[in-house]
């Protein structure tokens, strides 16, 4: 058997302390183990291609996990440069995920990290050669499909100039790259997206901005609008974490 290589993470010799550590965040994640219960058998996600987006911790590590029990493929990175806990991503690559996350990424490395976990290599990405559901954060994978696809239609990335943010030159870059080696990719990968989940504030406006603008090729799932997350998370976990942090 060939060695696992289709990662990139901060340090390999982690992977038994996070092992660990998602051995006790299971512990305090009952609606998570509870699912594997009831379908680890079933595994009722078999044929699910999910892209996450996703903060890399320990308690990601174990939605990750149960997904791939039910059945997902999944290839993750995180949604933020500085949010990624390097033993939870060397854990998750230990066990055969791929993931391209560590702390402190580069604007270049965190998006070479999303276009990553977008490309689904060999016959693992089926016709399409990406994901059929991406797990949102924020909105960067969505957006770089979404403009992918439509400077692809277009034949042309346009340059950055003065008014152009430091980030936003970044994508455009990482598209424009992209449209040199295969311009149909965007979208084909886009064609084979069954929908996307979206967990932010930022990210659901961005959502609504392309609807109203007739641009969003896949149905969303608004999870920011959930009662748990509406009503408990953004209350009370950012005040949490603000402390915490």
């Amino acid at each position: 058997m060939s060695e696992f290589t289709d990662y990139k993470v901060a340090d390999m010799s982690l992977a038994d302390w996070g092992r660990k550590e998602i051995r006790i965040a299971e512990t305090e994640m009952p609606g998570l183990m509870a699912l594997r219960a009831k379908y680890g058998k079933s595994k009722p996600l078999t044929g699910a291609r999910v892209t996450g987006s996703l903060h890399m911790t320990i308690q990601t590590a174990v939605l990750i996990e149960t997904l791939v029990e039910l059945g997902a493929q999944v290839r993750w990175c995180s949604c933020n440069i500085f949010s990624t806990q390097d033993h939870a991503a060397a854990a998750v690559a230990a066990a055969g995920v791929p993931v391209y996350a560590w702390k402190g990424e580069t604007l270049e490395e965190y998006w070479w990290c999303t276009e990553q976990v977008l490309r689904w290599p060999g016959a693992d990405g089926g016709s399409t050669g990406g994901p059929n559901m991406i797990l949102d954060d924020g909105g960067d994978a969505t957006m770089l499909v979404v403009k992918g696809m439509e400077f692809e239609k277009a034949g042309l990335v346009p340059s950055a100039d003065e008014s152009t943010s430091e980030e936003y030159a970044v994508v455009l870059s990482v598209l424009r790259r992209s449209l040199t080696e295969d311009a149909t990719r965007w979208t084909r990968i886009a064609a084979g997206i069954k929908g996307v989940t979206e967990e932010t504030t930022t990210g659901v406006h961005r959502l609504y901005e392309m609807a109203r603008e007739g641009t969003l090729p896949f149905p969303a799932i608004t999870v920011n609008d959930s009662v748990t997350k509406s009503k408990f998370d953004n209350k009370y976990g950012c005040r949490h974490s603000l402390i915490d942090g």
